[in-house]
Order: structure tokens, then C-alpha cells, then sequence
């Protein structure tokens, strides 16, 4: 005789699909809320008032450097960087400040001090960190009278104009 009897709802292909897709979609959600709640976002700042009053003044940092005729080129390479004015040179040639800003990862920001040297009459300083990638660059005296700052990519084999 033959048996006619479906096989049993557990031993169907259908029913487990259906029941994998709702689990599957609260897994994945369970998992991104986890990452929503343990990790840090450095990107945002909290004070906004703050923060606009400081891009106005950035502004007038940047202006200040126009007014001054400030244009350098920038030359970097694998152990230094080099800084060579072509217009605006400090009179007192102090050290200047060059800080280089990742633009995603903020453990990766640094600064470097450029002294004068009259041997080669521009700004010299030993660099010994990887600039490879995007890179928010600004350039600015001790006293931050006035600020000159560009995005650069990095490796680059020329010189790069450098100017408010």
C-alpha cells in the first residue's frame, strides 16, 4: 500500500526559511546597536557656538596671511620636510608650526617644528611619521597671528605651492 502523508512542517524547507529571515534580521540589529552604543564618533563636536566662533577667527588668521603675502613652497620628503619662502618671510625667522591633520582618524594627527636655517635659507625639520593619504596642513607662527592651510595628498615628488 502506498502512504500519501506530506512529510511533517519541521522536515520542510519553507517553514525554515521564513523563520531564518526575521532571526537573521535581529541578529544583524543587535549587532549594530551594540556598535552604535560602544563606539565613539571623534568627528562631532559638542560646542557648536564655539566652534563657529573659532572658524571666524580662522578666518581673520587666514586673511592676516594674504595681508602679510605669505607663499611658501613645501617640500616633503621620506626623513624632513623642507619650507621655502618666496614671499612674506618672517623677519624675526622663528620657528613655525606645521600640523598636519588626518582627516578621518584623529590618533593620527601630529606637529612639527620648522627652525630657519641660513644655510639653505628655509625652514627645516626631521620628519619620522608615514604621510601617506589625505591631509588637512596648516602653517602658522608661534604667536598664531596668522595661519596659512591647504589639503594635500601625500607622496608627492614636487614641491607644493603653499599660500593662504
Amino acid at each position: 500500500m502506498l502512504d500519501n502523508h506530506p512529510l511533517p512542517w519541521y522536515k520542510q524547507f519553507w517553514p525554515w526559511f521564513l523563520l531564518a529571515v526575521p532571526v537573521v534580521t535581529m541578529l544583524v540589529g543587535a549587532i549594530l546597536m551594540t556598535l552604535a552604543i560602544n563606539t565613539k564618533d571623534t568627528l562631532v563636536k559638542d560646542d557648536y557656538y564655539k566652534e563657529g566662533k573659532a572658524i571666524n577667527l580662522d578666518l581673520a588668521k587666514t586673511q592676516a596671511a594674504r595681508k602679510l603675502g605669505i607663499v611658501t613652497y613645501l617640500t616633503v620628503s621620506d626623513t624632513h620636510i623642507a619650507l621655502r619662502f618666496l614671499s612674506g618671510l618672517p623677519e624675526q625667522k622663528a620657528a613655525l608650526t606645521l600640523d598636519f591633520f588626518h582627516p578621518t582618524l584623529s590618533e593620527k594627527d601630529f606637529t612639527v617644528l620648522l627652525n630657519y636655517s641660513n644655510q639653505t635659507q628655509s625652514y627645516l625639520a626631521p620628519i619620522s611619521n608615514d604621510l601617506s593619504g589625505k591631509w588637512r596642513v596648516t602653517l602658522h607662527p608661534y604667536h598664531r597671528e596668522w595661519r596659512v592651510q591647504d589639503t594635500m595628498a601625500f607622496p608627492q615628488a614636487d614641491d607644493i605651492l603653499f599660500r593662504p
